[in-house]
């Protein structure tokens, strides 16, 4: 199938050449010792992806893993599939050039909220806008861990570390705000220990065809463990994660007591139940193109996280830069323009004498 403008049609991975051979998540398993300090939280997202690869249908020879630099991108070598170890937040340029020249590859970019966010925060931002067929995990947990503990750009505002030893005074990214301001068409967050809802998000983003950004709440246990503790106890739990589930009301709390409602200023707001009224809730809709719901929907949670969203935020379809790009190649070689030395002696050249 294929678009008006005769690229690839849009979702899912058909470009992506399938495999009938039965995987397992062992396949995915590569010889390299995984080191990551005891209790990390990248322990848990790496088996949950590499029990659902498997479901996937893909050749692991089309998988592809880019990383930057950080704990979480040790991903790589850990990995039975191709991958690189590349520089400091730059992890997406790569995986730009790759997914463009390759439309053969499931391109994946792994990294953190230091290297994504700070040295890799422009490299990021571009990659969402124009589109580019990557699924980026983005473990977030809230300091620089492979450093040895410096403040990160998702640091708590007042967080004493080795490098803001008065607290920080920063504000923190939202990194799910963040990847919505640059027009990612999927966004999404799970936490590291809810595999059952990190596997639905992962699979989704990658049946996802174009910039597909997931925000992994991810602990680290040396320099700032239990960051997420109030999410993983099971009353706090209820009485703070917002579950986001397509065409469902949104409410949450111990008995469903809370629920999701239009503000009077046009934003979204948290009230009860028996005060909206079940009429008055939010139903959820990823879907809707304009990125100001899903916008208000990730500002509902604050670094306290007093109320925090998880699930699919946005999940729209628009043509990808890859595709674009190859499709316009492929107009210059049938039209056999232009020429390239015509434009290097055109005008715009000087001689410096």
């Amino acid at each position: 199938m294929t678009t008006d403008l005769g690229l690839p049609a849009l979702g899912g991975l058909d470009l992506v050449p399938g495999t009938d051979e039965a995987q397992k998540a062992k396949d995915y398993k590569s010889d390299q010792e995984v080191r990551w300090c005891p209790g990390c939280g990248d322990y848990v997202v790496l088996n949950t992806i590499q029990s659902f690869l498997p479901t996937l249908g893909l050749k692991r020879e089309n998988i592809v893993f880019v990383s930057g630099i950080g704990c979480s991108s040790r991903f790589p070598y850990y990995m039975n599939t191709y991958g690189m170890h590349s520089i400091h937040g730059r992890a997406p340029a790569i995986a730009t050039g790759l997914a463009t020249t390759r439309p053969d590859l499931s391109v994946w970019v792994v990294t953190g909220d230091g290297d994504a966010l700070s040295i890799g925060g422009n490299h990021l931002i571009h990659a969402l806008r124009r589109n580019v067929n990557l699924k980026i995990l983005l473990f977030n947990n809230r300091i620089y861990g492979l450093t040895k503990g410096q403040y990160s750009p998702t640091s708590d505002q007042g967080m004493v570390t080795k490098s803001t030893p008065m607290g920080s005074v920063d504000t923190p990214f939202n990194p799910v705000s963040l990847a919505l301001g640059a027009e990612a068409t999927f966004v999404g967050r799970a936490l590291d220990s809810d595999k059952k809802g990190l596997t639905e998000v992962l699979t989704a983003a990658a049946q996802h065809r174009g910039s597909a950004l997931v925000e992994i709440y991810q602990n680290c246990p040396i320099f700032n463990d239990g960051a997420f503790d109030v999410l993983k106890d099971r009353d706090e739990a209820e009485r703070r994660i917002i579950p986001l589930r397509t065409g469902e009301p949104i409410r949450f709390g111990p008995d469903g007591d809370y629920g999701v409602t239009r503000s009077a200023w046009g934003g979204l707001e948290v009230g009860k139940v028996s005060e909206i009224g079940e009429d008055n809730l939010v139903v959820h809709d990823p879907a809707i193109t304009d990125t100001a719901y899903a916008f208000a929907l990730s500002r509902l949670g604050g670094q306290d996280l007093h109320h925090t969203p998880t699930g699919i935020f946005r999940q729209v379809t628009r043509p990808t830069y890859d595709d674009l790009a190859r499709h316009q190649v492929e107009q210059a070689r049938e039209a056999k323009t232009p020429d390239l030395q015509a434009l290097l002696r055109g005008k715009d050249t000087w001689t410096v004498t």
